[in-house]
């Protein structure tokens, strides 16, 4: 059952990413000047909604699977502080919590790697780190 799991995990984690940063690319500029609300130059906003697509596509085949989901795992608790730390309002703290929840499943991914229906699995990179 690890590989299925692994794959749903993969895919799970990598459409949430994908589904955003494309959805960004219907108003680029709108979402450049909503990060500046969080003190990200507007001029990044490219960036991220490339980093959102490419990285969402490489953690769903499972290439470069650790480094990956570390970054998308990084990107959740930045994006999460950033822009939904907000103690006084009890939406944006869920919203916090679900960044960083998030950001657990990333973790364990880089943990336990992609598995062996992935690139990466094809390359010899799938084994789990070791304890």
């Amino acid at each position: 059952m690890t590989n299925p799991a692994l794959l749903a995990a993969r895919i799970l984690l990598a459409l949430l990413f994908i589904i955003a940063g494309t959805g960004k690319l219907a108003d680029v500029q709108g979402f450049g000047a909503f990060m500046a609300t969080g003190g990200i130059p507007a001029f990044l906003a490219w960036p991220v909604v490339l980093f959102e697509i490419l990285a969402g596509i490489a953690l769903l085949v499972g290439l470069q699977t650790r480094l990956v989901a570390l970054a998308l795992g990084a990107f959740c608790v930045a994006s999460g502080l950033l822009y939904h730390f907000d103690p006084a309002d009890q939406m944006q703290m869920t919203q916090l919590l679900k960044n960083l929840g998030l950001a657990g499943g990333y973790l364990a991914l880089a943990v336990t790697g992609p598995g062996a229906w992935s690139v990466d699995g094809k390359l010899g990179r799938a084994q789990p780190l070791p304890a």
